[in-house]
């Protein structure tokens, strides 16, 4: 992984913020029908196992590395094709996985507005939590920035176009869960 300092500089070509930590690309990852259709963003959570943070096993999940040496909590993950644009880690680290012009795998069956299979046309974030364990301020601080960034760059993704996972698959998912405080997320948004 590389690591820069500002978050200033997108690369229209290929679709990664190059200043972000990035890991290699994730395998989870295809075109998308349309990439100009860029025009909702959801915020999701993720932490494997369960409640812990700061462990490999996030990054290993999107890269399509979990097996049978992790630990056996994380064993019904192996095979499992997912990914997420970008995932926000406790201390504010951002990770990129998929360039925005993909599809990345995150939201599953899901529809907004109507419109079927979100993945189309959406962009995922992982906040690295729980449903009921706050999130930090380090991590609020960089999903505003990150939010800001990508709001510029997609000029379709409105703030009524930004919605947790449970909004757009509200039969299967919570996340970001009721810890995830809207309220001063948007707030923030909106003064910076």
């Amino acid at each position: 992984m590389q690591k820069k300092n500002s978050m200033d500089s997108f690369s229209d070509t290929t679709g990664w913020y190059p200043d972000l930590a990035q890991c290699r690309v994730s395998p989870h990852y295809d075109e998308r029908p349309d990439p100009k259709d860029i025009s909702l963003l959801v915020i999701h959570n993720i932490s494997l196992p369960a409640g812990e943070f700061n462990q490999p096993y996030v990054d290993q999940l999107f890269m399509g590395d979990i097996d049978d040496q992790s630990p056996k909590a994380l064993h019904e993950l192996i095979g499992l094709r997912v990914s997420a644009h970008f995932f926000i880690r406790r201390e504010g680290a951002i990770i990129q996985y998929v360039p925005i012009h993909h599809r990345a795998w995150h939201a599953g069956v899901s529809s907004f507005e109507g419109r079927q299979a979100c993945n189309d046309f959406s962009l995922g974030i992982e906040l690295e939590g729980t449903d009921d364990i706050p999130y930090t301020s380090k991590q609020y601080e960089a999903l505003v920035r990150l939010t800001q960034r990508v709001m510029h760059d997609c000029p379709k993704i409105k703030v009524s176009h930004i919605v947790g996972h449970r909004d757009i698959a509200p039969d299967r998912k919570t996340d970001p869960g009721d810890a995830f405080d809207w309220a001063y997320y948007l707030a923030q948004l909106e003064q910076n």
